[in-house]
């Protein structure tokens, strides 16, 4: 080949079909892999439709995260001619030689090699660093797809509770770990990884529960000093207003009579809960210790008047949307002589209506 890349590469086989891995710098991306901007049918596509809206999202992470981000290879088949030079020493181990008429292909990681490009053009700086590739031989169309299929079929999101747990950049899960832990009857029934909990789960709530209650307390993720505390104290009242849970710790109520005939371990309640603390946030000359004291008055069964279309349906069932959410926390506002926000005072008033 007259003219031609040539990466330093380590081989392998899968399948019977070799690969290779390169250790590509960023600034070879966009050359390698050159927008694409013609429509194509999903059916004559190796890949799904780039979602422009991700893009953003995907390049302040590499930004904001200079000295931490961290990206998995690509994958891309090569289509044209290419050759592989072996070191005398280790067969595995050589130069690929790619012609550069080929094309690239990306397989996999289309969202993230137009995220590097964005990067790019704000900060040259990056164009040293380096990204793995896996090169495949292109095999036509129908082998590119099933390469991306079987990439991503298999793919697990992870849960919202695990992903708070693990990320130390997010000041908001920062602290909500650290609040949950440090209150006792929290941390024992509180699951870390899960986002949803089985009927005989061990525990009652998830830490993403709490992460989008204290969301609403901040009506923000982002942390200032005096906040953590806050949490701390907010939560620590709420536990020790809470009759069900007192009597959950001291065995007097079991968890599967708590989750079958009462809703205060429901999410609802908990996001409901942090629309109560977003009052208290917002006047802290509150003493939520004292105010809290009358979440003992409140009737927390699941057939109590109060709660029946507002937080349970006609047919018995919890109700989860943002206006179960607001009608709960309006009944909890009022037993606490808190005085409802102009949304709530609507809501109330649209919902006593319906009543009629």
């Amino acid at each position: 080949m007259e003219f031609a890349y040539r990466f330093p590469v380590a081989r392998g086989i899968q399948a019977n079909r070799t690969y290779y891995i390169a250790m590509v710098p960023l600034k070879m991306i966009p050359r390698l892999f050159p927008d694409d901007m013609e429509y194509v049918a999903p059916e004559y596509r190796a890949q799904r439709r780039l979602n422009i809206n991700r893009i953003p999202e995907i390049t302040n992470y590499i930004l904001q995260n200079r000295d931490s981000y961290v990206f998995s290879a690509l994958a891309a088949s090569i289509d044209g001619d290419f050759r592989y030079y072996p070191n005398e020493k280790n067969a595995d181990t050589g130069v690929l030689e790619v012609s550069m008429d080929a094309r690239f292909l990306i397989n996999d990681g289309q969202h993230r090699k137009a995220a590097i490009c964005n990067a790019l053009s704000e900060d040259e700086t990056l164009g040293n660093e380096t990204i793995s590739v896996v090169f495949y031989e292109d095999q036509g169309l129908q082998r590119s797809q099933q390469i991306f299929t079987d990439l991503n079929k298999h793919a697990v999101k992870t849960s919202n509770s695990i992903s708070e747990l693990y990320d130390s950049r997010d000041s908001l899960a920062v602290i909500t770990r650290k609040v949950v832990t440090e209150i006792h009857f929290l941390n024992s029934y509180t699951d870390k990884e899960k986002d949803i909990l089985g009927k005989y789960s061990s525990n009652l709530f998830t830490l993403n529960n709490f992460y989008a209650a204290n969301k609403r307390i901040f009506h923000s993720t982002k942390i200032k000093a005096g906040d953590e505390a806050f949490l701390l104290r907010y939560w620590k009242a709420v536990v020790d207003n809470l009759v069900q849970w007192k009597e959950l710790e001291e065995r007097k109520i079991t968890k599967i009579d708590l989750r079958e005939n009462y809703i205060v371990t429901q999410n609802v309640v908990i996001q409901s809960l942090g629309r109560i603390g977003r009052s208290f946030y917002q006047d802290q000359e509150l003493n939520c210790a004292d105010v809290l004291k009358n979440l003992q008055n409140i009737n927390w069964k699941r057939n109590a008047g109060e709660w029946y279309l507002r937080t349970i349906n006609m047919k018995g069932r919890m109700i989860t949307s943002e206006p179960a959410v607001i009608l709960t926390a309006n009944v909890i506002k009022k037993t606490l002589g808190l005085p409802l926000d102009e949304d709530e005072k609507i809501r109330e008033t649209a919902f006593l209506m319906r009543r009629q």
